[in-house]
C-alpha cells in the first residue's frame, strides 16, 4: 500500500505544480514550501529541555478548533515553544502572523525525508493534529522516536478508508497516536471496532469552546449600530453566490423594511461587484466611513474586509451561514448561535454534527430557495430558537478541558 500513497503524493506534488502556474491558490501552497528547510532552521531555536508543542492544522476552520488548546498550552506553560503549521493557502495566508504560536509555516510535503528533517530542526515533545490530516509519515516518525502525538475534535464516518476491508495502511496511521479526542459516540464506536478502544476519548468539538471565549471578549464594530437603526436585521456569513442568489430574492421582495449584513466568503473587487448588483440599495463597509451621516438610509452593508464575521453575528436577529448549497458544506454555525441566534443554511449541512444537532431541536433552519427562506423567516419564534441555539452552544463546551486534563495526566504540560 505504500507504493500507492507514494504513488498518490507524486502525482498530487505534479498536479499542484501544475495548476500553479495559472492558480493563485496553488502558487501560494507550492511558493509558501520553497526553501523551507533554510528558513525553519534560521527562525527555530531551541534549548535542551524545552517543551515544544507542534501543532498542525489543515486549513483556517481547523485552526479555530486547534486555538482553545494553543491558548490554554501557552497559559499553562509559558515558556512553551509552540509551532503552527497549515497544509493549506486559506489558513496560512491569514494566520501566519497569529502570535500565539512562535513560528507558523506550512507544513513540509509528506516524505521520509522531510519528515525526519522537520522532526530533527523542531524537536517536538508534543504533536496535535487537529481534526483530520493523516501524512504517513509525519505520523510514522512521530511512533519511531517516542513523540507523543494526538488528534483532537476528531470525527470519523463509516464511509472513510480507516473502516474498509482494504484499509490497513490507513488504519495503521491512525495506530501511530498516542490519543484519539474525537467528537462523537459514534465516533468513538467507530475506532472501537479497528482496536483503537484503549487510546479513545470522546471529547467534543474544541470549536465551542473557542466560540465560548470570543463571545467573552467581544468589542463592537464601528459603524454597525448606525446602519441596523434598531430595524430587524439579518447577518449572512460567508456567503457563496448561491446563497447570495436567495438572499438577493428574498430582500429585493419583501417590505418589511428588514436589513441585510452581508459578508461574502470571497472578497476579491470582482466578487464584491457581484454582491453589489444583487443588492442596488447596499453600502460598503470600507465606505461605511465617508457615508456615516446615512448609514440607516441603506438597507444592506456588504462587508469586504476579513476579520469581523465572527463579531458581526452579533448584530442580526438571525443568522445566515453560507456553503450550503457546496457539496463540501456550510461554514461554521457555532459562531452566529453562541450568540443566541437562529441559523438559516443551505441544504448540504448532514456532515456537521451541530447542524444535524440543531435543526432537530429547533435552533437552525434550512432554505432551499428564496421562497423557502421566507417561509422559514415568517414562522420562526426567533427569540425561542435563539435560546435552543445558545444553550446548545453553552452546553457543549468543555472540550479542551478534557484534553488539557489528559496531558497533566501524562505530565506533558511541563518541560524536562
Amino acid at each position: 500500500m505504500i507504493f500507492f500513497y507514494n504513488i498518490f503524493l507524486a502525482v498530487y506534488k505534479t498536479g499542484i505544480n501544475i495548476a500553479a502556474r495559472w492558480n493563485s491558490k496553488a502558487k501560494k501552497w507550492v511558493d509558501g514550501r520553497q526553501n523551507w528547510q533554510q528558513q525553519l532552521v534560521s527562525s527555530w531555536k531551541t534549548q535542551p529541555g524545552d517543551f515544544v508543542v507542534w501543532v498542525h492544522c489543515a486549513s483556517l476552520g481547523e485552526f479555530e478548533q486547534g486555538r482553545p488548546v494553543i491558548e490554554k498550552l501557552r497559559s499553562q506553560n509559558p515558556k512553551a515553544k509552540i509551532l503552527l503549521t497549515f497544509f493549506s493557502p486559506s489558513g496560512y495566508e491569514i494566520r501566519k502572523n497569529y502570535n500565539g504560536a512562535d513560528y507558523v509555516m506550512y507544513l513540509p510535503f509528506d516524505s521520509k525525508v522531510h519528515s525526519k528533517t522537520f522532526l530533527d530542526i523542531v524537536q517536538p515533545k508534543l504533536a496535535v493534529f487537529v481534526k483530520y490530516e493523516f501524512w504517513h509519515y509525519y505520523l510514522q516518525e512521530l511512533h519511531n522516536r517516542n513523540i507523543e502525538a494526538i488528534l483532537i475534535s476528531g470525527i470519523f464516518r463509516p464511509s472513510q478508508p480507516f473502516f474498509k476491508w482494504w484499509g490497513s495502511f490507513h488504519r495503521n496511521m491512525l495506530q501511530n497516536f498516542s490519543h484519539l479526542f474525537v467528537q462523537n459516540q459514534a465516533s468513538k464506536e467507530l475506532l472501537d471496532k479497528i482496536g483503537l478502544s484503549g487510546k479513545t476519548t470522546v471529547a467534543g468539538d474544541t470549536r465551542f469552546d473557542r466560540v465560548i471565549t470570543a463571545v467573552n471578549d467581544w468589542k463592537p464594530v464601528e459603524y454597525i449600530e448606525q446602519f441596523c437603526n434598531n430595524q430587524f436585521v439579518i447577518v449572512a456569513g460567508s456567503t457563496w453566490h448561491d446563497d447570495e442568489k436567495i438572499l438577493a430574492e428574498y430582500f429585493n421582495d419583501q417590505q418589511n423594511n428588514q436589513k441585510l449584513i452581508i459578508a461574502p466568503h470571497e472578497i476579491k473587487e470582482e466578487n464584491i461587484k457581484h454582491v453589489q448588483e444583487l443588492f442596488p440599495n447596499a453600502v460598503l463597509f470600507s465606505e461605511a466611513a465617508a457615508n456615516e451621516s446615512s448609514l440607516q438610509n441603506f438597507s444592506t452593508l456588504i462587508i469586504n474586509n476579513i476579520g469581523y464575521l465572527s463579531r458581526l453575528y452579533k448584530y442580526g436577529n438571525i443568522c445566515y451561514v453560507g456553503g450550503g448549497f457546496n457539496a463540501s458544506g456550510h461554514h461554521n454555525i457555532l459562531e452566529a448561535a453562541v450568540y443566541n441566534k437562529p441559523v438559516i443554511t443551505g441544504p448540504n449541512y448532514q456532515k456537521f454534527k451541530e447542524s444535524v444537532d440543531l435543526k432537530d431541536a429547533g435552533g437552525s433552519f434550512c432554505a432551499e430557495d428564496a421562497a423557502q427562506l421566507k417561509r422559514v423567516i415568517l414562522s420562526m419564534n426567533v427569540e425561542e430558537a435563539g435560546k435552543i441555539a445558545g444553550d446548545y452552544v453553552q452546553q457543549n463546551g468543555g472540550a479542551t478541558a478534557t484534553i488539557l486534563k489528559w496531558l497533566q495526566e501524562k505530565r506533558l504540560l511541563t518541560s524536562a
